[in-house]
């Protein structure tokens, strides 16, 4: 079982379009970070050969976990950095949906690369990358729309 899953994991990383995640930078935001940037990371998430894998409804949950972080930094900014450590939780909530085959090696690369972008002494670097996810599923719904 193992086998196949494995070789299902190097099918699904030589067929993938390779992600570039280099402009993907919170610290030194680029006018477009939040438009071309994350567009064209939609796209390539979008573009797997599987329509079981990335699902829209899928990837909103993490979204919506991003989301409730958020809220809960705003209301108490001071617990921030005791926070982090659940929003990093991410990668391995991520790892494990990629195991079951619901999200594709891009998805987990580009996750692992934002959150490694989040700094304990910059809580404007969390907020950068709700901002940019939330661009990026905007996006993302237009890449790749309900399928029936």
């Amino acid at each position: 079982m193992n086998n196949i899953r494995n070789n299902r994991s190097d099918y699904q990383k030589n067929s993938l379009p390779e992600l570039d995640t280099s402009r993907i930078q919170f610290k030194n935001k680029t006018a477009d970070l939040f438009d071309a940037v994350a567009n064209k990371t939609a796209k390539t998430i979008a573009n797997t050969h599987s329509r079981d894998v990335n699902k829209s409804t899928q990837l909103r949950k993490y979204y919506d976990e991003i989301i409730m972080w958020e809220q809960k930094i705003r209301q108490n900014p001071d617990n921030y950095s005791e926070y982090l450590p659940f929003i990093k939780m991410l990668n391995a909530k991520v790892a494990y949906a990629n195991g079951r085959n619901l999200v594709d090696t891009n998805f987990v690369d580009l996750m692992r690369h934002c959150t490694g972008q989040i700094q304990e002494d910059d809580i404007n670097s969390f907020y950068t990358f709700k901002l940019f996810f939330e661009a990026f599923m905007g996006f993302y719904k237009m890449h790749k729309p309900k399928q029936t």
